[in-house]
């Protein structure tokens, strides 16, 4: 059987992305906080644009164990970047949200992502950044619904809590 160099390509240059992905959370996630791992700023993603979740939530959208996420909420808490509260729909369970300082730091990081990325495709047609952006939406809502089959959800960013946690890029 053939190799067929359409994917091969496809799968290499998805490769390079990744890497260069990963490597981009950990120096997001440093600037967020010289103490933030890399895997913990997933979490601030997803709470920064879902709000407040329960961890057991969490869990679930990153397909990772309650144990990874815990750790990972502990650090996050310990930094002062999210606060527990009650659940007021459910007095015996707890929501995280990101705190105002873990918004105001993870926003400063989250704009200037935006203008490195708008500095990088600055020579790009508006067009073609608007069809890349509509590909990349294509890919991850079909890998999300393959995932929800699985019974497993997508994660956000490169850096999605623990291994395992698959990541939407972000």
């Amino acid at each position: 059987m053939g190799v067929d160099h359409v994917f091969l390509a496809l799968e290499r240059e998805l490769a390079v992305f990744l890497r260069r992905a990963r490597a981009s959370s950990g120096e997001m996630s440093r600037e967020v906080h010289p103490d933030l791992e890399s895997a913990a700023y997933g979490l601030l993603v997803r709470l920064a644009d879902a709000g407040a979740q329960r961890a057991t939530d969490l869990a679930g959208f990153f397909g990772v164990g309650k144990a990874t996420i815990s750790r990972q909420l502990h650090a996050l808490e310990r930094l002062g970047l999210v606060t527990r509260e009650p659940d007021p729909a459910d007095g015996r369970a707890v929501l995280v949200r990101i705190t105002d300082e873990g918004r105001a730091r993870f926003g400063r990081v989250r704009t200037a992502r935006r203008a490195r990325y708008a500095r990088r495709l600055a020579s790009w047609d508006r067009a073609e950044v608007a069809e890349l952006a509509r590909l990349l939406h294509r890919l991850n809502a079909e890998q999300e619904q393959e995932g929800e089959h699985e019974g497993q959800h997508e994660g956000e960013g490169a850096g999605a809590p623990g291994e395992g946690g698959r990541g939407r890029w972000q």
